[in-house]
């Protein structure tokens, strides 16, 4: 049988992944990775501890809101960006059973395709001239290449190693 989380380790595992989540994207933003068409967020590559734990959903939702304050697209970068993120991690919680060869293949893939997707149209609609479908495609590509890099790249072997470790998440 599966332990629950009580509440506070649930508060308190979001709570450090948000932290986390925070100070990766930050450390992205340093070297100009982390807000734009061109976005390698290291942060990204937790988007797979939904896997592990439920708790990581509300967390890395936090920590890119967090993380979105420091955005020059503001708003709704806050707004949209957490939701991008939100829908990813509980796609990644949906799929996380999903393996091959024990392997979680398609958890990285939701925070990809959200991100593409909705951080695509942001980009887009805040482009001089405002919204263009080639302007959409070109972030789409852009930011959904960024991301694929790091949650493949990155979030796999994040995986891995947390499953291979002594860390007991509690819950599946």
């Amino acid at each position: 049988m599966k332990a629950q989380l009580t509440k506070t380790q649930y508060l308190a595992q979001g709570a450090v992944i948000a932290a986390i989540y925070t100070v990766l994207t930050l450390l992205a933003a340093t070297l100009n990775l982390a807000y734009g068409p061109v976005q390698f967020r290291f942060s990204e590559a937790l988007t797979i501890l939904p896997i592990f734990t439920p708790a990581a959903v509300p967390g890395l939702a936090l920590g890119c809101l967090l993380s979105n304050l420091w955005s020059n697209y503001g708003v709704a970068d806050i707004v949209f960006g957490t939701l991008a993120t939100l829908l990813a991690t509980i796609g990644t919680r949906m799929v996380r059973n999903i393996r091959i060869k024990n392997i979680p293949i398609l958890a990285p893939l939701p925070p990809v395709l959200f991100n593409a997707v909705i951080i695509g149209a942001e980009i887009a609609w805040f482009t001089p001239g405002g919204f263009l479908w080639a302007g959409f495609w070109s972030a789409f590509l852009s930011v959904g290449a960024g991301e694929l890099v790091v949650c493949y790249a990155l979030g796999l072997p994040l995986a891995a190693a947390l499953e291979k470790t002594a860390i007991r998440w509690y819950v599946r």
